[in-house]
């Protein structure tokens, strides 16, 4: 019969390898995702796909380093995955939402409808792209605020990507008066879009009546620019538009609103 020290003795080296094991096994396991993201940028494989596939070897191989560990304690591995398979499966049907982000999560990286430093609206929030996890996808708002949206949400919703294209076109609406002359206003709007470099000749921007409202008339000014000047163009133009039709007399009619008062008069038995 073996000595209380002597079995103290052996547990305490089974404990030591199995920790060497352990961080050993963490160390390597961060050398290889290391490893292995390098080779797939350099196969020139999107940043999306990368941290994607980075992420499920990272989490398969430590499960594995953990496994062998307790193994070296004498935990009968065997029962152990058995039993990991049917939690997993438990976990599975509780947690459905979390699957859908999954699956949803490997279809954003197999279709890829934005990138890494995209410009996008979904799932009613519009920022640029930070990241994209097993789960959830990461945006930067204008206002620099992170907003974690789960994969699920935005594969079942509508995504529009302000990136994808080098120029945009820019929509405005300028209601003019009816007193005023329209053949000056629309001279004076496409003299600004000619005398600003940024706007491009091809295609070429439109100037034109739109509609006529009820206080005036709508002109559509819509020139193109590159993706990167829009706001700025869009902005600058306002500005110009609305200070050089101050100069020429030309009114911006505002919005009116009619009320119609109705006297109740009661009737006297």
């Amino acid at each position: 019969m073996r000595s209380l020290p002597d079995y103290l003795f052996t547990w305490g080296v089974h404990l030591l390898y199995a920790l060497v094991i352990f961080f050993a096994g963490r160390i390597a396991v961060k050398a290889a995702v290391r490893l292995l993201r390098g080779l797939l940028r350099k196969a020139n494989l999107d940043e999306i796909l990368v941290n994607f596939i980075g992420s499920l070897c990272h989490v398969a191989l430590l499960i594995f380093v953990i496994i062998a560990a307790l193994h070296e304690l004498g935990v009968d591995t065997t029962s152990l995955i058995a039993l990991l398979g049917a939690a997993g499966l438990a976990v599975g049907l509780a947690l459905k939402s979390s699957l859908q982000n999954f699956a949803s999560g490997i279809l954003l990286i197999l279709f890829r409808p934005f990138k890494i430093d995209d410009f996008v609206e979904t799932a009613g929030v519009t920022g640029t792209v930070e990241d994209v996890t097993i789960f959830n996808t990461v945006l930067k708002t204008l206002d620099n605020r992170q907003i974690i949206i789960p994969n699920g949400m935005i594969y079942n919703d509508k995504i529009i990507n302000y990136s994808t294209k080098n120029i945009r076109r820019i929509d405005l609406l300028i209601p003019i008066s009816y007193e005023d002359d329209l053949r000056v206003a629309k001279e004076i709007v496409n003299d600004l879009i000619a005398a600003d470099a940024r706007i491009l000749r091809e295609p070429a921007p439109f100037v034109g009546v739109g509609d006529w409202a009820e206080n005036g008339v709508t002109l559509y000014v819509r020139p193109w620019a590159k993706a990167a000047d829009l706001w700025s163009v869009k902005t600058d133009l306002l500005e110009k538009i609305k200070l050089a039709f101050d100069e020429a007399g030309i009114r911006i009619p505002a919005q009116r609103m009619r009320v119609t008062l109705v006297e109740n008069e009661k009737k006297q038995a």
